[in-house]
């Protein structure tokens, strides 16, 4: 690159323990915790993933804890490239233009991973088109009427990770591609009626780039001799100075 360069975060972690993921939590509390009311980040990638920031005013705050909450983008995105020849659903269109299937939905739900409590993580080797097939059975659905229903799935199951981990959450802050679905942004707010769902880039972050200015974060960090791990997500014994520097 022809600068100092900070690379290889996730190794330190490791070696104390962690899992050396997730790390973005540092940063979410960093940026967007608050003192008045409980938060969560919601980053809508393939996977779905949560930072769950409680308000730190006062005594007895609760920690800071991340968990992924299962499918996001990765099996609509299959499944439109499949149906539609397109690499994922603008603006949930392909849904909006199908109708939630009840039975198909309380089947994907009944997998036993959503009921594992956090920490927990999982990967697009875990929910694939493979698995959604196993799960269709002889269901004679239009594809639209899957794709609506592979877009409940993501709402119900981050709202159901939010109201077992968080139920008093204030505000939900969005990022990764997700947040450009609006009928996936609408089903959000509306399974989760009491909390107010907005992008990150309410907050002054572009919901597109949290990751890497979270990266970016992360380096300073490093530079400054601070932690950039919070040992209570990683699972680490304590906190690390995180990466390698390879000078310019």
């Amino acid at each position: 690159t022809g600068i100092t360069t900070v690379a290889d975060f996730r190794r330190r972690d490791v070696a104390a323990g962690g899992h050396g993921a997730p790390l973005m939590p540092a940063f979410h509390a960093a940026r967007l915790q608050s003192a008045s009311e409980n938060r969560a980040v919601l980053n809508l990638g393939g996977i779905g993933n949560f930072t769950l920031l409680p308000k730190h005013a006062g005594p007895g705050a609760g920690a800071v804890r991340g968990f992924d909450t299962g499918p996001a983008n990765a099996l609509m995105d299959a499944w439109c490239e499949r149906h539609i020849g397109k690499p994922y659903d603008a603006n949930g269109a392909f849904a909006a233009s199908g109708d939630l299937d009840a039975d198909l939905l309380a089947r994907l739900l009944g997998d036993p991973w959503f009921a594992l409590p956090p920490p927990k993580s999982t990967g697009r080797e875990q929910f694939h088109l493979p698995w959604l097939e196993s799960r269709l059975g002889d269901a004679a659905l239009r594809p639209a009427d899957v794709q609506a229903t592979l877009l409940e799935l993501t709402a119900a199951t981050v709202a159901d990770a939010l109201r077992a981990t968080q139920p008093d959450t204030g505000r939900v802050l969005v990022c990764g591609g997700g947040v450009h679905n609006a009928m996936l942004m609408t089903r959000l707010a509306a399974r989760m009626p009491a909390t107010v769902v907005e992008s990150t880039s309410a907050h002054g972050l572009d919901p597109d780039f949290v990751e890497a200015m979270g990266f970016a974060w992360l380096a300073r960090e490093t530079l400054a001799g601070r932690p950039g791990n919070l040992p209570g997500v990683t699972g680490a014994k304590g906190l690390r100075v995180l990466g390698a520097i390879y000078p310019a």
